[in-house]
C-alpha cells in the first residue's frame, strides 16, 4: 500500500489524514480532491471526513469502531455517575467492549438478541470462558442498551448459563490458627487475623481507617461495603490487643494498613502475597484465598450455634439465601451421624 489513512481531530474537526512517502504523483492526485490541505503539525495531507472519502480510503470500519469506543466511554461515565464500584465499572465496560468489538462490522443500532446468542456460542463457549463471564456480558449488554441506546433487550430470549451451586471452601480452626500465626511481622499477622475474626472481604480490610476501630464499644465500622452499605462487626479482645501492638509500632496515618509510603493504601496484590507466604510457611498445599478466611469465619460461627440471621448481618449479605449456603458446609450435625459401615 502506497499510503495510510486515519481519522484525526484537526482544529476541532474530524478530518481524514493521509500519510505516504513523498511522491510527486500522489501529491498531484490528492491535490485534485476537494478541500485537500497540507498540515505541518500533522505532517500529512488531510481531507473532509465524509462518506465519499471514507470509502475512497477504506475507513468505513474505522468510523464504526470510533462510534463504538465513544459509546463505551458514555456507558462508563454513566456507571461512574451512578456510583458503581470501580471493579463493577471495569468489569462491565470490559465485557461490553469485548461484545461490541466482536461485531466490528455491525452498527450498534442493528444489534439484536440473536447477536447475543451468537456471541455466546461463537465466542464464550468456543473459547471455554466461564459462566460468570457469560453473566457479566449479559448484564453489561442489557444495561448498556437500556441506558445508552434506550432499547430494551428481550430477557426471555437472552441465554444465561445455568447457575452453578458450588459450596464455599472452608478451613478447620486448626488450619486457620496455623495460617494466622505463621507470620512474625505484626502487620501481616494483624491483617490476616482481622479478615478471619471479622469475616471481612479483602477490599473492606484495605479500606479501613484507624477511626473505624471503636475500642470502647469493641466494634469495627465497615463503611460503604458491597451494595454501598455500612455495617458494624464485633471486635474481639484478642484482636484489639493485637491492633494496639501494631498501631504503636507502625503508626498508620490515613489507612489502618498502609503501603510502603505513608498515606498510601496497602495493595491487594501485596495482601495476597502475605497470605501466600503464610501458606508456604505452614506447608498448606490447598489453593487458599483470602475469601476462604471469610467463609471459615461464617461456618465456624454457625457451628458454634450463632443464629443464621446474625451471621447474615455480620457478613453484610442482602439476602438470607446467600448466608444459608453455610448450612451445607457446616459439619457439626453431619459428624454426629453414624455410618452404617461401622455396624458391619
Amino acid at each position: 500500500m502506497e499510503w495510510k489513512a486515519k481519522i484525526v481531530k484537526y482544529k476541532k474537526q474530524d478530518r481524514i489524514a493521509v500519510y505516504f512517502k513523498k511522491s510527486e504523483d500522489l501529491i498531484k492526485r490528492i491535490k485534485k480532491l476537494e478541500d485537500a490541505k497540507w498540515s505541518y503539525s500533522l505532517d500529512a495531507w488531510h481531507l473532509p471526513n465524509n462518506e465519499e472519502n471514507r470509502k475512497r480510503f477504506k475507513l468505513e470500519n474505522a468510523v464504526l469502531q470510533a462510534d463504538k469506543i465513544t459509546k463505551i466511554e458514555q456507558f462508563k461515565q454513566w456507571l461512574q455517575s451512578k456510583r458503581y464500584s470501580d471493579n463493577t465499572v471495569k468489569t462491565y465496560t470490559d465485557a461490553l467492549k469485548s461484545f461490541l468489538l466482536f461485531y466490528n462490522t455491525k452498527p450498534i443500532e442493528a444489534i439484536t438478541n440473536e447477536d447475543i446468542i451468537i456471541y455466546n456460542n461463537d465466542f464464550i463457549l468456543e473459547n471455554k470462558l466461564s459462566a460468570s463471564y457469560q453473566n457479566q456480558i449479559v448484564n453489561a449488554v442489557k444495561l448498556f442498551f437500556r441506558t445508552i441506546e434506550n432499547k430494551v433487550m428481550n430477557e426471555q430470549l437472552i441465554h444465561r448459563p445455568k447457575s452453578e451451586k458450588k459450596l464455599p471452601n472452608v478451613l478447620s480452626k486448626e488450619e486457620v490458627k496455623l495460617i494466622l500465626n505463621a507470620h512474625c511481622n505484626i502487620k501481616h499477622k494483624a491483617m490476616l487475623s482481622l479478615i478471619y475474626s471479622c469475616g471481612l472481604r479483602r477490599s473492606e480490610l484495605l479500606k479501613l481507617k484507624p477511626l473505624d476501630i471503636d475500642s470502647k464499644r469493641n466494634i469495627i465500622t465497615i463503611r460503604a461495603a458491597k451494595g454501598k452499605k455500612d455495617r458494624i462487626v464485633p471486635l474481639s479482645e484478642k484482636i484489639l490487643a493485637m491492633l494496639r501492638e501494631y498501631y504503636k509500632s507502625n503508626k498508620p496515618k490515613t489507612w489502618l494498613f498502609e503501603g510502603q509510603n505513608t498515606g498510601e493504601q496497602y495493595s491487594e496484590k501485596s495482601l495476597q502475597s502475605v497470605l501466600k507466604q503464610a501458606l508456604e510457611k505452614v506447608n498448606n498445599k490447598k489453593p487458599v484465598t483470602l475469601h476462604w478466611l471469610r467463609h471459615s469465619y461464617a461456618t465456624h460461627l454457625l457451628e458454634s450455634g450463632t443464629d443464621l440471621r446474625y451471621i447474615q448481618e455480620l457478613l453484610g449479605h442482602s439476602s438470607s439465601k446467600t448466608t444459608e449456603i453455610y448450612t451445607h458446609v457446616s459439619t457439626k450435625n453431619i459428624q454426629q451421624i453414624k455410618s452404617p459401615f461401622d455396624d458391619l
